[in-house]
């Protein structure tokens, strides 16, 4: 018998064994049947049946001990591995499949009608004022981390002991938190006072009032994004590769691993981010809704067509307004796919963002990097992959691993814990090794989305146009980027509203933070490939984690003002100011506060100096790695006659 049939017969004794545990027939009568044999007095036995029948008996449980060592289910074969200390079996053939759980499908108990969603009698229902607590608190909630998610126990005493080392010795720039260490992946967190510069937090300066806000945030935690993302690699690698190895020690779990992520859509976690997120922002700014009861209108949010950004916005809106939303608000949903134009997801009508050397300048830094730190973690996971010992005796070939397996590893830490609440592969690396895969992470967005991306910028127009059509009650005149002329009428682009709310991706909200001109996020740019830099600015975790928020904070500020218009705007990345005298010509200032005029100014200039058609369209060519770099998101400039540093094809 072969190891097919030997899961065939498992499967066959499992099936036995549900079926015993079947309730009968409610009518017995009709599954009994009547034997042919007329009625026997009983059973008579001699002495010789007895000793045949206990020989047999002693000669099959025999037989039986011996059968049971190769027609063991996996899960007892692997039980074993450990005890004999070596290897003497092959991974079984489901380990790194696929697991789907479709929930619902096509449910034959539906029944909308005998389930009505509305009955009346609501009982009493008056709301009461609206929460204003980011000018009435005297300190802000942070948001620290994930409750609903778990540490691997080693980590997590090894962070409470970091904690209380780095209390009195100052040991690191930052204390460890493992789920700080996932870049984008990250579940977003307040950022530490200080961590862009300015020693506050999302509250006012003294003085100042808040008159409107503009929120642009990410969607929540997600699957990975398909069947070729790093996670669904690894898992088909070692799903096809199954009866060639066995993982002992730290990886042993593998032996018995499927793989149990969709693709895509948010997670039960990512839906709680939003839906915590539009609870925070109601708490800071409800007070902002009595502008709407005034003018007897309700808000507009925007977000795109796909399922984790329509998902994203409803969940914030249910955190935001409560349930029902019926006549609370109007969403807003714009075609995300190629060829429709979309602020908020710029490159589908920007063949340059999808450019191999232009959207994709991060690889060699990654990959360098990748090398560099995981040079310890390769060899040390690898000792525990061995080669299986095949049914018929032979030797399997292993598992060979490279830097992108281990690295891929690390993502499916990431991914697993953000869907599924704890993941094994977190416990087999270290601090170091985590910090390696941050930073890689900051490698990877910026060269690809952000400061150091020749595409960053030009996908970051379209929304500064939004912005300061907005900010000046102003349509858009040209629409000669990714905006979009269909969504700008009356109806669905309010120019006077104080409240306006935007759904977006991470590579977006960083193309938008390069746009602005907040250089001081680019201060310690570019990044190398070969450490890690002392006090570095830019951090993707702390800039674009899962459900991270941009808040645009109009604000009305007497006291730090000498002209007529009190108005002034603050830019606030998860609770922590930025500080903005990188938009030309705002002035320096300890709350990270620019004139609204002196920032629409800067603003129009980015708008007038930005071409769409050269970044986006332009046949330009540049060098990979250090050879040429931006630290403003740039395109390299439109070559004049005579000029060949840098050529079009």
């Amino acid at each position: 018998m072969d190891h097919d049939d030997d899961l065939e017969a498992c499967a066959a004794e499992r099936e036995g064994l549900l079926a015993s545990h079947k309730q009968p027939p409610t009518d017995v009568r009709a599954t009994t049947v009547k034997s042919p044999l007329p009625e026997s007095r009983g059973p008579r036995f001699t002495l010789t049946h007895l000793l045949s029948s206990f020989a047999g008996g002693v000669t099959l449980c025999f037989v039986a001990q011996l059968l049971t060592q190769r027609l063991k289910c996996p899960s007892e074969l692997y039980s074993d591995i450990e005890k004999e200390g070596q290897a003497n079996v092959l991974a079984p053939p489901f380990v790194g499949s696929t697991q789907v759980h479709n929930f619902p499908l096509s449910p034959t108990n539906y029944y909308p009608d005998l389930f009505p969603t509305d009955v009346g009698y609501p009982g009493s229902t008056p709301t009461g004022a609206e929460p204003a607590l980011i000018l009435t608190a005297p300190s802000q909630p942070i948001q620290t981390g994930a409750a609903e998610l778990v540490l691997p126990p080693s980590l997590y005493e090894d962070f409470l002991e970091h904690k209380v080392e780095n209390a009195t010795e100052n040991a690191r720039e930052r204390e460890f938190n493992l789920f700080r260490s996932w870049g984008n992946l990250s579940p977003w967190y307040s950022v530490p006072k200080g961590a862009f510069g300015i020693d506050e937090g999302p509250e006012p300066p003294q003085g100042c009032n808040i008159a409107g806000v503009h929120l642009l945030h990410r969607h929540g935690a997600r699957y990975p994004t398909g069947p070729s993302s790093g996670p669904a690699t690894l898992s088909r690698q070692l799903h096809e590769s199954a009866a060639e190895w066995e993982a002992t020690g730290s990886l042993a779990f593998l032996n018995d691993w499927t793989y149990k992520l969709g693709e895509e859509v948010l997670t039960p976690f990512g839906r709680q981010q939003l839906f915590d997120l539009g609870v925070s922002m109601r708490l800071k700014y409800g007070f902002l809704l009595e502008n709407f009861t005034a003018a007897n209108s309700i808000p507009v949010f925007r977000t795109e067509s796909q399922d984790r950004m329509h998902a994203s916005a409803i969940n914030f809106a249910l955190g935001f307004f409560g349930w029902p939303l019926d006549g609370k608000y109007e969403q807003v949903l714009m075609i995300e796919a190629d060829g429709f134009n979309n602020s908020l997801a710029p490159y589908d009508t920007c063949p340059n963002a999808g450019a191999h050397g232009k959207a994709d300048r991060a690889s060699p830094y990654v990959k360098e990097w990748m090398s560099l730190y995981l040079k310890d973690a390769k060899p040390r996971l690898q000792a525990q992959f061995r080669p299986s010992v095949k049914a018929n005796g032979e030797m399997g070939n292993g598992f060979l691993l490279t830097d992108r397996h281990v690295y891929n590893m690390q993502q499916m830490c990431a991914y697993e814990t953000v869907a599924l609440g704890y993941s094994k592969f977190c416990e087999l690396f270290t601090e170091e090794e985590w910090e390696g895969f941050n930073y890689s992470m900051d490698l990877l967005f910026w060269y690809d989305s952000a400061f150091g991306s020749p595409v960053a910028r030009i996908q970051g127009l379209g929304y500064i146009q939004e912005l300061v059509s907005r900010l000046t009650h102003m349509p858009i005149e040209v629409h000669n980027s990714s905006t979009n002329a269909t969504w700008h009428r009356e109806e669905t682009w309010p120019l006077y509203d104080s409240l306006y709310v935007d759904a977006t991706h991470e590579v977006v909200v960083l193309n938008v933070l390069t746009a602005l001109n907040l250089t001081t996020l680019a201060e310690t740019g570019p990044l190398p490939a070969d450490h890690i830099p002392a006090n570095r600015s830019f951090r993707a975790s702390d800039l674009a984690p899962f459900a991270t928020n941009v808040q645009f904070q109009l604000l009305s500020c007497p006291a730090e003002t000498s002209s007529s218009d009190p108005s002034h705007i603050r830019i606030v990345i998860n609770d922590g100011p930025v500080p903005l005298h990188g938009v030309q010509p705002c002035p320096v200032s300890p709350h990270g506060l620019c004139p609204l005029e002196a920032f629409l100014e800067g603003q129009r200039k980015t708008i007038r100096d930005t071409d769409w058609a050269w970044g986006c369209f332009g046949d330009w060519t540049i060098p990979p790695g250090p050879e040429w770099e931006t630290v403003g998101g740039w395109y390299p400039p439109e070559p004049r006659k005579g000029d060949s540093k840098f050529k079009s094809n």
